[in-house]
């Protein structure tokens, strides 16, 4: 499993639900009919009922509390942790492994640009609004002041 996989479910995040297959499809229409004719573009017949070939809405991402999560963490942690400014620090809290080596894994899988990966600091620093800004991408509920 990748650290960044682990680092979403140490927050809650969900993995995206698999999309059930779509029923096949028979001969006749939802009503026991003949099958609809509708051709893509042309007229669309009035009947009443929902379509069955309209699109389904997108499921809303649902939002989670990142700071909340890891505010309390770092209130029940002995150490003073300051995951607000240090991808290291912010992996220590979530009780992962933060090596060098298992940071430019990390980096490596999030698409660090080669001329970061040989400087340790500038790698820490990408890391980490990174991993902040790909957090908030996934829902997550991140305070515009750490990802500029």
């Amino acid at each position: 499993m990748s650290l960044w996989t682990k680092i979403l479910e140490k927050l809650g995040f969900k993995p995206a639900a698999a999309q059930p297959a779509p029923a096949p499809k028979s001969a006749a229409g939802p009503s026991g009919g003949p099958k609809s004719t509708y051709v893509p573009g042309g007229p669309r017949p009035t009947t009443g009922g929902p379509m069955p070939w309209a699109p389904k809405a997108p499921a809303p991402i649902s939002a989670v509390d990142v700071v909340g999560k890891l505010e309390a963490l770092a209130n029940k942690n002995p150490q003073d942790l300051n995951w607000k400014r240090s991808i290291v620090d912010l992996l220590k809290l979530l009780g992962l492994e933060s090596s060098l080596a298992e940071r430019k894994e990390l980096a490596i899988e999030l698409g660090c640009p080669a001329d970061k990966m040989g400087d340790s600091a500038q790698m820490n620093e990408w890391l980490h609004k990174t991993v902040l800004r790909k957090l908030a991408e996934n829902g997550g509920n991140i305070p515009r002041e750490l990802l500029d």
